[in-house]
């Protein structure tokens, strides 16, 4: 197996720092960009930027071509945890760990510069904008990435999570949900608050949604599936004695199976059109989607090679078993655009006896130490597995 050099790379931790702190909202990630790419640029990588994101291409002979992805943006959180390097933007926080990413992927990548006489292929560092909103994945794509880098044999990437520092978890099959979001727009019709038989209220109706819509997972998915409804805001009217015109609902689904997923959409449509209709409302609802996650699925194969590769380097009491997170990506429209397999896996971030603080939390706060160690790592050996073989054998 390859030696990697000493990780962290010294400048690591400075860079992590700087990101933190300097947060960009999905989309926005401008000055990230321009950070990985002058850095990729310094290293040696032919860069370019597509959809917002960054492509390093680093080409070492004939053999596998491995892309490594890390996702660049923050949430629109007001950090709270104390640190001395906190967001230094008003209300963005870098709450899920990106900031991690990013300074991993590009530690992986240097890594793979200097051991160049120990793999042979091509590398890819890709740093994707906008995975918070679902947008980034997809902005590559729809720019012409299939067609402007190499095609990759396989597509990796990780996430930080609130696990013990040091250890790294994968599995085989479903490892994230996908995720819809949902605004449902009631109708109702106006009318004075002391004259409700002239109008049709439709904060009634909404409530009497929310109530049905518990329902669903209870009582129409099979009780051995996995099915998440969440009604995440209710907004209607401006007065006490004035009722609305209309309601709106933001709803947010998780499942783990397509047809799931396809049934539980289908029963959100059933019970709002219903509740419609009974309370006498003339118009029809109306559904809006956005935010829409994919599900990210292991390839088992691929799943095998890269946990083989992590307990080779960290030891099998370092790498354990992920389990199904119902959190959502998009980083598998990537590998999906290019049709072939992926792997995707954790890295514990908070420090043993630490009480963990989840991702999207105004708290969140990994730790430094080992966590750039232990990301940066990961993702040059789990590259390896496939580039580690001066005839381009791979494992």
């Amino acid at each position: 197996m390859a030696t990697l050099p000493d990780l962290p790379l010294d400048w690591q931790e400075e860079l992590y720092k700087k990101l933190h702190a300097q947060p960009e909202l999905s989309m926005e990630e401008s000055e990230t960009a321009a950070e990985v790419t002058r850095r990729l640029d310094e290293m040696g990588y032919q860069t370019q930027q597509i959809g917002g994101g960054v492509v390093g291409v680093l080409t070492n002979g004939d053999g596998p071509t491995v892309l490594a992805r890390a996702d660049m943006d923050a949430l629109p959180v007001q950090e709270d945890s104390g640190l001395d390097y906190a967001s230094t933007v008003d209300g963005v926080m870098h709450a899920c760990g990106h900031d991690f990413h990013v300074t991993c992927a590009l530690g992986a990548a240097q890594a793979m510069t200097e051991i160049r006489d120990q793999w042979q292929g091509t590398y890819i560092a890709l740093f994707q904008p906008g995975e918070e909103t679902a947008a980034g994945a997809r902005a590559m794509v729809d720019d012409g990435l299939v067609d402007k880098i190499p095609k990759p044999d396989v597509c990796l990437s990780q996430h930080v999570l609130p696990e013990l520092a040091g250890t790294v978890m994968t599995a085989p099959g479903a490892v994230l949900s996908a995720g819809d979001s949902i605004k449902v727009t009631v109708p109702g019709k106006g009318s004075h608050g002391s004259m409700p038989h002239l109008g049709v209220d439709p904060v009634v109706t909404a409530a009497s949604i929310v109530v049905r819509l518990q329902s669903i997972v209870s009582r129409v998915i099979a009780p051995g599936d996995f099915g998440v409804v969440t009604v995440g805001s209710i907004q209607a009217g401006a007065k006490s004695n004035i009722i609305p015109d209309s309601a709106t609902l933001l709803l947010n689904v998780r499942t783990y199976d397509e047809s799931v997923r396809e049934k539980i959409l289908e029963a959100i449509e059933r019970i709002v059109r219903g509740e419609c209709q009974a309370s006498g409302a003339t118009d029809e609802p109306t559904f809006e989607y956005y935010d829409r996650f994919p599900l990210t699925e292991n390839d088992e194969a691929t799943n095998t090679t890269v946990t083989d590769a992590l307990r080779e380097h960290f030891g099998d009491d370092k790498v354990t078993e992920l389990a199904p997170v119902p959190a959502s990506e998009d980083f598998s429209v990537i590998p999906d655009a290019f049709g072939v397999p992926y792997c995707y896996w954790g890295v514990g971030g908070f420090e043993e006896g630490a009480t963990p603080v989840g991702n999207h939390n105004p708290k969140f706060a990994p730790t430094i130490h080992p966590t750039l160690e232990t990301g940066t790592a990961a993702l040059a050996s789990a590259a390896l597995a496939w580039l580690g073989s001066r005839e381009g054998e791979g494992r």
